[in-house]
């Protein structure tokens, strides 16, 4: 499904706060893994990461995020998604809160480390599916001495304030664009990218939530077009303006939908 709609660049202070969750009382649909936390307090030991998202508070992520473990993180395809998560309090009555899950945003990589045994400390260890969650987000699931707690997953619609963002890098032969504050799926399947004076020119991964392209855009309004992991695409025509400079960020005015997002 593709949706062209017009779109005019602006850009704005963006936090997002999820509030924990009920858990639901059936655990059809979950998935099993493990949680353990880090970053501080307020969360900004959890800043950049493998996704690239610099700063977290300002582009929309806030602390309700989580670096995931290889099984899951799918080298760097998984950024972006949402998770919501609930400790496992029948697995571990002690540490869990019991009744709670709380959203998070997969924002970082959570390497392996084969020098320890998956079930004692080598948490991220393949195949291992393991939230590091920012500690603000852990505690609304889990008790702070408890350091790790089994949990109950499954991946859900991201839910976003305002537009998808389209931030330039790059040099003047070669443009690299964090792409965030994607709703729905939350992660990006393919892009494409057209200058007012060029033909579309499809973009790829290079790492994280950056997209690359050895196009010469600079003097010319730029569109994007996005498609998500549920298959959704959505043309931003013309966000960039003909003024932009490497550095600069631009907003748009329209979204990915949430609805109807299979997983």
């Amino acid at each position: 499904m593709e949706i062209t709609r017009s779109s005019k660049p602006w850009s704005f202070l963006l936090f997002v706060v999820t509030a924990a969750s009920r858990f639901p009382a059936t655990t059809a649909g979950w998935s099993k893994g493990s949680a353990t936390f880090y970053g501080g307090s307020d969360a900004s030991g959890t800043m950049g990461g493998a996704c690239g998202y610099g700063n977290l508070y300002w582009s929309g992520y806030g602390t309700r995020t989580a670096a995931l473990s290889s099984a899951l993180f799918n080298d760097g395809a998984s950024c972006g998604e949402c998770y919501q998560v609930a400790c496992d309090h029948e697995s571990e009555a002690r540490w869990c809160l019991p009744g709670k899950s709380v959203t998070v945003t997969a924002t970082n990589f959570c390497p392996p480390n084969y020098e320890l045994s998956g079930d004692d400390g080598g948490w991220c260890n393949p195949p291992r599916a393991h939230f590091d969650m920012a500690q603000p987000a852990w505690l609304r699931i889990g008790i702070y001495k408890g350091g790790i707690v089994p949990v109950l997953y499954q991946r859900v619609s991201c839910v976003k304030q305002g537009g998808v963002r389209f931030t330039m890098g790059g040099f003047e032969r070669f443009l690299l664009v964090l792409i965030s504050n994607v709703a729905g799926s939350g992660s990006i399947k393919a892009v494409w990218v057209k200058g007012t004076g060029t033909e579309r020119m499809p973009m790829s991964r290079n790492w994280g939530a950056h997209w690359q392209s050895p196009a010469a855009l600079v003097g010319q309004a730029i569109t994007f077009g996005v498609t998500d992991t549920a298959g959704q695409t959505v043309v931003f025509q013309n966000v960039v303006p003909a003024w932009w400079r490497f550095g600069q960020a631009f907003t748009s005015n329209i979204q990915f939908s949430t609805s109807a997002q299979s997983f």
